[in-house]
């Protein structure tokens, strides 16, 4: 990679990080603190927690589609004015109405899929799967340490704190965004990275993707709702302050971390990654059945929260790699786009069935109920086909017509190891899916090579 194509893509990593972090810094806290707040019951309390997410769900791919007619960059930062501006109205708010209203506006600055346009239009074809694989790494990062700042936070400067901090993120991103990500010379629809409008018919019948929308959708259910309970239960087995509950979240994460990593390696590198898949989500259950029947004993449930960010983990890392191997060659953008939007709906109704739970049935019932999503996900993912050693290859074709482009792909599709070949003749691009396992690099190089003797340079990339 460039200098200028590293700068890039760290600076928009940071800029989908601190998005991120604005979203998860009030999940350990919100439940605590909303109760302060006028005309609070659990039901609003869930619906302020997750009203973000619908806002998001709607509106990612048509800001990314918005962005392809009036600039990456005016997006982004119009988007983040917007989560600034929710989280002003947010941190002012004495009712929890207002905080509802806050929460939603936040919501509106659904800038991710612009986001990742911006890094595909930033760097070349060859350099790009590290370049999102940058950007990839800040959710989990993201994640962990909103999880550990977000209650010293609120514990130092009250709810009204946290959404200060957010809006302080999103000026933060904005700065970055007109300071140091470079404005890409042109814009392109990189079918690799953006939703195609055309084609989300096409991904919504595709059976294998679906389950795995389902699985991000009842994964954010699961843990939206569970964090209207796991404060109180915190409480009350540790006698925790919220400053200090840094305390318990720190191992408990760095544990998970640890215990996630030779899962992963076992799913990718002995391909089990259907069973380990499987066992993940029996994992998630059993846990959030231990928190229900914890009855405040700290071992038990220390070890259940271990055992729920564990699995957490284990599916978020492993949900982008089974996208990407389930996608149709040219409609990886449109897949991932819809599974972002499966999982913002999944943080919106999490939000509101857990406060509806909540306030019928207390923590307990809350546990309850995500268990029970968890087993319906459950008997949807044991049908799931077994995923394929599969990636994406980009194979850069320039001065091609229609015609010499189909012969180019028609050749391509021969080459060993190569599944499925589509030709973006608007891009210029032939989009592979490959076996690794067979995938003969060499070969698709003599194709394009001949092409380049024939017709014009070629150039593939990854």
């Amino acid at each position: 990679m460039t200098k200028t194509e590293i700068r890039s893509a760290i600076a928009l990593a940071f800029i989908f990080g601190v998005r991120l972090m604005g979203l998860f810094m009030i999940y350990p806290v919100f439940a605590t603190y909303a109760h302060k707040l006028q005309g609070a019951t659990p039901a609003l309390i869930g619906l302020a927690l997750g009203g973000y997410g619908l806002a998001q769900g709607l509106l990612q791919i048509p800001f990314g589609l918005v962005s392809d007619r009036i600039g990456r960059k005016t997006v982004i930062c119009g988007g983040l004015a917007l989560f600034g501006a929710g989280s002003v109205i947010a941190a002012l708010a004495h009712t929890i109405q207002g905080v509802v209203v806050g929460r939603i506006i936040q919501g509106c600055g659904a800038v991710g899929s612009s986001i990742l346009a911006l890094v595909a239009d930033s760097t070349r074809e060859e350099v790009r799967t590290r370049a999102m694989a940058i950007v990839g790494m800040t959710i989990g990062l993201s994640f962990v340490v909103a999880i550990l700042i977000g209650p010293a936070v609120a514990a130092r400067f009250g709810l009204g704190g946290v959404f200060w901090f957010t809006a302080m993120l999103a000026a933060v991103g904005i700065a970055l965004t007109l300071l140091a990500v470079p404005t890409p010379a042109r814009l392109i629809r990189h079918r690799g990275a953006e939703a195609v409008p055309a084609m989300v018919g096409r991904v919504l019948r595709d059976g294998e993707l679906l389950r795995l929308d389902v699985a991000i959708f009842a994964l954010h259910v699961i843990l939206t709702a569970s964090f209207l309970a796991v404060p109180q239960i915190i409480a009350g087995a540790f006698r925790l302050s919220t400053a200090a509950e840094w305390k318990l979240y720190l191992p408990v994460l760095a544990g998970s971390v640890v215990l996630m990593l030779p899962a992963i390696a076992v799913a990718e590198a002995r391909g089990r990654m259907k069973e380990v898949f499987l066992a993940a989500i029996l994992v998630l259950v059993a846990s959030l059945a231990a928190l229900a029947l914890a009855r405040w004993q700290a071992v038990t449930v220390a070890l259940a929260l271990l055992a729920f960010f564990t699995a957490f983990n284990i599916m978020e890392a492993m949900l982008p790699s089974l996208i990407t191997k389930t996608a149709p060659a040219d409609a990886k953008g449109t897949a991932t786009g819809v599974y972002s939007s499966s999982q913002f709906m999944g943080i919106f109704v999490g939000g509101v069935a857990g406060g509806a739970v909540s306030g019928l049935a207390g923590a307990r019932g809350v546990f309850l109920f995500a268990a029970a999503v968890a087993l319906i996900w459950l008997a949807i993912a044991a049908t799931m086909r077994r995923p394929g050693h599969f990636s994406g290859r980009i194979v850069r074709l320039e001065n091609a017509d229609a015609a010499a482009m189909r012969a180019i792909v028609a050749s391509l599709e021969q080459a060993p190891g190569v599944v499925e070949a589509v030709a973006a003749p608007d891009e210029q691009v032939a989009y592979l899916k490959v076996d690794s396992a067979l995938f003969d690099a060499e070969a698709v190089a003599r194709i394009v090579g001949a092409h380049a003797v024939a017709g014009g340079p070629g150039r593939q990339g990854s």
